[in-house]
């Protein structure tokens, strides 16, 4: 007779609760206080950071697939200059590519664009983002930014986690757990999406990993109706809902009682915020509300989805207490006809990135709200395809990040790369200091934001991170 490991785990704990032996009883106490531990602290009330920070939301522009510094932000003439030159084989010596090892000695792709030094601190900014460029006194340019893996899930991981392998807590779900949140009637966390297909990964890079699901985001739909099953069905009225959800909730809580399992109580929390939703999110939606000047300025029209529309609904969202907004825009990854794809990609792009930054500046919101603009790596100097329709490979050495707002000192760029943009001289920001200043700007000691499981207190920057003091004001 073949037993379930289901099985196995009843007949252990019927053991050791009816075991005499006083030992029984003390492991069967040690194990259910570790399940139950977490289940003292689910609530999403703020609550004080570690010291005074300035930013209190997020809102992360995320360029899924690895957009290309070498055409955006960082200028080169001599990559311009030995443009279908052979790539030297001593940067190449010992360097690990996506795709390129099978390709020989590939060419080096020249910039499909023209730099510029922009605003009264001469941020340098790609004419093919001229709107961003108009900002540039606004933004703080990292250049030398540096991850670990070269193909894109793991990259995507390790930039929203601090670890390759999924299972490990977003920045997001961290952030709430330290912070909390100030929106009663909205999620806390809240993910959306735009381009040709969704952020690879999904649920890995906006979950709560082994933290209470009470952190995790919520996805947004890049469509009409944005929000899961918020719409009551046809047929069903008020009353009858709210007695429906009241006699789930009297459920659940007898079963909190009997299990004390955190993930019951973040079911009753969940029930009860989607029913104060429906009232909260149609007044959020509605961009008849906005002016059309409002609306010119980021590209966006009221019931047509997209990333200029995604980002007028991050600036709404963090107005109304939301703690994080993560907005990922796809189709980054320029393998190759790298100059066509830009084409398409950055006025898709430049122009809601551009009006996030000064709305939330008039509006009086900026100080306290950090952008951050970036992917999970940059693209590499020389040519995938040999030059014939240039495109780029991954580069996780050196690639560009920018950030405003939440305490940033703008107009500043930090970090440089040799002649080539292959790799940093000065400057060097890898993704777990990263995740270090971002909790730093919000008051959060990265080294002390900590989470027990599985015996180990677990945080965002593992062993690892440092505040890049330089950028904050």
């Amino acid at each position: 007779m073949k037993i379930s490991t289901t099985d196995l785990s009843l007949a252990r704990r019927r053991f050791l609760s009816t075991c005499g032996i006083g030992v029984g009883r003390m492991a069967l106490a040690s194990l259910l206080a570790e399940e139950l531990a977490p289940a003292a602290d689910l609530s999403l009330a703020a609550k004080p950071p570690h010291f005074p920070g300035r930013a209190k939301n997020i809102i992360y522009l995320f360029m899924e697939g690895g957009p290309s510094q070498l055409d955006l932000f960082v200028d080169k003439p001599k990559l311009k200059a030995m443009n279908g030159q052979e790539m030297p084989k001593s940067l190449m010596a010992g360097r690990k590519f996506a795709f390129m090892d099978q390709m020989g000695a590939p060419k080096i792709c020249g910039p499909q664009c023209e730099f510029g030094k922009h605003g009264q601190s001469g941020n340098v900014v790609s004419s093919r983002l001229p709107r961003i460029a108009g900002i540039a006194d606004e933004i703080a340019i990292l250049n030398a930014v540096k991850t670990n893996n070269v193909n894109h899930s793991p990259a995507m991981v390790y930039a929203h986690t601090g670890a390759m392998i999924p299972g490990r807590p977003s920045l997001g779900a961290w952030l709430v757990y330290g912070l909390g949140s100030e929106s009663r009637n909205l999620p806390a966390f809240v993910a959306m999406q735009s381009g040709p297909r969704g952020p690879r990964n999904g649920t890995d890079i906006w979950g709560s990993g082994f933290l209470p699901t009470t952190y995790q985001g919520v996805p947004f739909l890049n469509g009409p109706e944005p929000i899961f099953d918020l719409k009551t069905p046809d047929g069903i009225g008020h009353s009858s809902q709210s007695r429906a959800i009241e006699a789930v909730r009297d459920l659940n809580h007898r079963r909190l009682e009997v299990t004390g399992d955190s993930e019951v109580s973040t079911r009753i929390a969940s029930y009860e915020m989607a029913f104060r939703m429906q009232t909260s999110a149609p007044e959020l939606m509605d961009f008849g509300r906005e002016s059309k000047e409002t609306l010119d300025l980021y590209g966006a029209v009221p019931g047509k989805a997209g990333f200029g529309a995604n980002c007028l609904l991050a600036r709404r969202l963090i107005e109304r207490g939301v703690r994080c907004v993560q907005v990922y825009h796809t189709d980054w990854d320029h393998h190759n006809g790298i100059e066509k794809s830009l084409d398409k990609m950055c006025p898709e792009v430049d122009r809601a990135s551009a009006a996030l930054v000064i709305d939330l500046k008039r509006r009086g919101l900026l100080d306290n709200t950090l952008v951050v603009w970036g992917g999970e790596f940059g693209r590499t100097p020389m040519s995938q395809e040999g030059g014939t329709a240039p495109g780029r490979n991954h580069h996780i050495d050196a690639y560009s990040v920018w950030m405003a707002g939440g305490g940033v000192k703008g107009g500043q760029t930090i970090g440089e790369t040799d002649d080539l943009g292959f790799q940093p001289v000065s400057g060097s920001v890898h993704v777990n200091d990263l995740h270090a200043t971002i909790l730093h700007s919000f008051g959060l000691d990265h080294t002390k934001l900590t989470y027990r499981f599985q015996g180990r207190d677990f945080r965002l920057t593992d062993v690892a991170g440092n505040v890049v003091k330089q950028l904050m004001a």
